[in-house]
């Protein structure tokens, strides 16, 4: 099988599922795949994820809606593509797409976590349409193993996301930095770290948020009556060239979200020598952050301990260059070539 389609709700929304298809479908075309990129919807507001894309892309449907006319467009489209694999990478699009297969074989790739896909719609949906599938693909050991017990699928493959570079140089851990990195949603939960933060009380460290979105104003009161408005910068969307700078300029990486499926700035973070310390949230949060090992994990939601696990690592320069150093060992596995391998693997086991 040398033809490979991923195909998302939208293909240019600056998000991890965006970013990682994008990767991917580089890294196969390079490697000789035919390889397509399909959108299901347009994007409001579009991203370049890559420069000079090796892959065909293609969009259904110009509106948010599935209007009449998109099922047939979507049929005709994927009978134009030679047949190979479909990789639907969220229970939505498989929704759409499952039953428009043909000659494709159907991989169904959910990015969130187990624990999150439990409170909500999706944990139905994976459970009805991924069983039917040729394979199901999670991101960590953990969810592959909870979706199949409880999900009751015979199917479940686990390929993590892939680090779209690899840094040459690493963060001194220099700067009296903690980083924070994501939309600024409410999923984030960027109030529960800038109050851990407040509670870390350590007056010479800066918390540097960066991303933009919904909560920007609420969240920027929310740092005056934590009293830590003059420590905490916010400082918006910075485009992808100009992150490497960011991670160097940091010598911690926190996440506080309520859910999260493999986190990519976790692994990049990691690449550039970052400890974490994170919400233990999901089993991809915990397949890049080895807690005690390359980060920290605290219990979900418990603000003093996220303050605690800071302010310790704020206070312990050796042990933030030993995590850092065991962090950017650990997070080799997530470099692009071996994923790539991984998918490979996977494709060899379908054509069986």
């Amino acid at each position: 099988m040398n033809t490979v389609a991923f195909a998302c709700t939208d293909a240019d929304t600056l998000g991890g599922v965006q970013r990682v298809s994008h990767t991917l479908a580089q890294g196969l075309a390079r490697r000789g795949y035919e390889v397509h990129l399909i959108a299901l919807h347009r994007s409001d507001d579009p991203v370049t994820y890559i420069d000079e894309p090796a892959y065909g892309q293609h969009e259904i449907n110009p509106g948010r809606r599935w209007r009449p006319g998109a099922t047939r467009r979507a049929r005709a489209l994927l009978d134009g593509i030679a047949p190979g694999l479909l990789v639907m990478t969220s229970p939505g699009v498989v929704t759409r797409l499952s039953g428009l297969l043909g000659g494709h074989r159907g991989i169904g790739q959910y990015h969130g976590s187990f624990a999150h896909a439990r409170g909500t719609w999706h944990f139905g949906s994976v459970k009805a349409h991924y069983g039917s599938l040729d394979q199901a693909v999670f991101l960590s050991e953990d969810d592959a193993w909870r979706f199949s017990e409880e999900a009751l699928l015979p199917n479940a493959w686990h390929i993590p996301n892939p680090l779209a570079g690899w840094p040459n140089r690493v963060s001194p851990l220099s700067e009296k930095r903690v980083l924070g990195i994501g939309r600024l949603t409410g999923v984030k939960r960027f109030d529960r770290l800038i109050s851990a933060f407040a509670r870390a009380d350590r007056p010479d460290w800066e918390l540097h948020i960066i991303g933009d979105g919904p909560d920007a104003d609420r969240l920027q009161f929310h740092a005056v009556t934590e009293g830590v408005a003059h420590q905490v910068r916010f400082r918006g969307r910075v485009p992808a060239w100009e992150m490497p700078a960011e991670y160097r300029a940091a010598s911690l990486v926190a996440l506080s979200s309520d859910h999260e499926g493999l986190p990519l700035v976790l692994g990049e973070a990691a690449a550039f020598g970052l400890p974490s310390v994170a919400c233990d949230v999901s089993g991809g949060v915990r397949a890049i952050v080895d807690d005690g090992r390359t980060g920290v994990l605290v219990p979900p939601a418990d603000v003093p301990a996220l303050a605690t696990a800071l302010g310790d690592l704020m206070d312990d320069a050796p042990r933030r260059a030993a995590l850092g150093e065991a962090a950017r060992d650990h997070a080799a596995s997530f470099r692009l070539e071996p994923i790539l391998d991984q998918w490979e693997q996977l494709f060899a086991h379908l054509s069986r």
